[in-house]
């Protein structure tokens, strides 16, 4: 064999084998995607959490590290060490209130919620930051810090008023989800009796108004029926903040097939939440028994609550719930793919907001195990790329360019009551 032949070999077979022997692990596959695209999260509930175990009062609060447990033995999902290991880049942080029939109440705690978000925000000017525009959130991540912008969950938060709703704007809301657990005045919600058969009239000119203004309406939380209202309605692109799939796990907080296509003609996301409540049928089913045993000790021992407590401590313990995987979460993402496209999906873990998650995502250190099951199921990095961030920063630059070609249009006016 002469030297030009080998050599031609040689290379015939460097061609051929490189590929296989050059091909990176799902762990490296995962790791350069959330090194070049962080994780911008759809839905964390810090600030109630905050709400709830200190009364927002966070002067000698430590958001460095929370891994000390609490009072009642449970931890905190989130601080900056996790957030950076997690490779979260951005986080839209939830300015949650409860669904409360007295709106004038709702508006006050929701305002409440802003300020300790941002007083939060702003005790840690090196790690974290405060955007209001896609520019700022860029330019904050670049910059290596946690950029953060704010989503109010329920529309009570706006006490059926378009006038609180653009202050809100004014305040740095930049998502609203329509409803929470109950149904308001103008939106049906996904967990709680219908009444409007979806949006009143006054509900689609929320949307108008959000539109019009930039904020992105958010579809998680409301019924069937209101979401193909909205996307009816709405045209900007719209966002699931923290929503899995009816195909994988039929809750009703879930997203159905029949509204899939109008989010893909929409240009919308949706951010596969990680509670493992909405993504395990196993787990939803041992709460629906749950549910049922305690309705039946409740009938059985009538006139004798006293006797309730044992008998559901001893149901639990025969009967554990089961441990969620973390290839549950990644089914979720599998169906919105196989059915709309990648362009379509996001991450809203919604912690700090739930009680359960899938083993390996126990709190916000977990997104790189995620990733890694997604590139294990072939996944590739310049897909991982969208679903980390890069088709939510899409539908906000989307969102702000629908308002920016209506800078023209005078705000809708709704009357007051005299």
């Amino acid at each position: 064999m002469n030297k030009s032949t080998l050599l031609a070999g040689l290379a015939a077979f460097a061609l051929i084998a490189t590929p296989a022997m050059a091909q990176k692990s799902p762990e490296a596959v995962a790791e350069a995607a959330l090194k070049k695209a962080p994780v911008f999260d759809g839905h964390n509930d810090v600030p109630w959490e905050l709400r709830g175990s200190v009364g927002n009062v966070i002067n000698d609060f430590d958001f460095r590290d929370t891994t000390k447990p609490k009072p009642d033995g449970s931890v905190m999902h989130t601080d900056i060490q996790r957030l950076r290991k997690g490779h979260v880049g951005a986080q839209f942080w939830s300015v949650y209130v409860p669904s409360n029939t007295n709106e004038q109440q709702a508006v006050q705690q929701t305002i409440e919620q802003i300020d300790v978000a941002k007083r939060l925000i702003a005790r840690y000017p090196n790690d974290l930051g405060f955007a209001r525009t896609s520019a700022e959130l860029e330019a904050q991540m670049k910059a290596g810090k946690v950029a953060g912008m704010l989503g109010m969950e329920g529309g009570q938060s706006i006490g059926s008023s378009l006038a609180v709703l653009r202050e809100m704007y004014g305040m740095g809301a930049r998502y609203m989800t329509l409803t929470h657990g109950k149904t308001t005045p103008w939106a049906d919600s996904a967990t709680d009796a219908p009444q409007h058969d979806g949006l009143t009239d006054f509900g689609r000119q929320v949307v108008r108004e959000m539109n019009r203004i930039g904020m992105i309406v958010d579809l998680s939380h409301v019924s069937e029926a209101t979401m193909k209202d909205a996307l009816e309605v709405s045209k900007a692109p719209v966002m699931f903040s923290h929503s899995g799939v009816r195909a994988v796990n039929d809750h009703p907080r879930n997203v159905p097939d029949s509204v899939l296509p109008a989010v893909k003609a929409n240009g919308g996301v949706i951010m596969v939440v990680l509670y493992a409540a909405f993504l395990d049928p196993k787990l939803r089913a041992h709460g629906l028994s749950r549910t049922a045993e305690k309705a039946r000790l409740d009938a059985l021992y009538v006139g004798n609550p006293d006797a309730v407590a044992p008998a559901m401590k001893a149901w639990d313990a025969a009967n554990p719930a089961p441990q969620t995987p973390i290839g549950i979460a990644a089914d979720h993402i599998d169906h919105i793919k196989e059915t709309i496209g990648v362009d379509h999906i996001g991450i809203g873990g919604d912690y700090d907001g739930m009680d359960a998650t899938p083993v390996g995502l126990e709190d916000v250190t977990g997104y790189p195990r995620l990733f890694t099951e997604l590139a294990r199921r072939g996944y590739t990095q310049a897909e991982l790329e969208k679903i980390s961030s890069g088709n939510m920063l899409r539908v906000l630059k989307a969102v702000e360019a629908y308002a920016a070609s209506q800078k023209d249009q005078p705000p809708i006016e709704t009357p007051v009551a005299k």
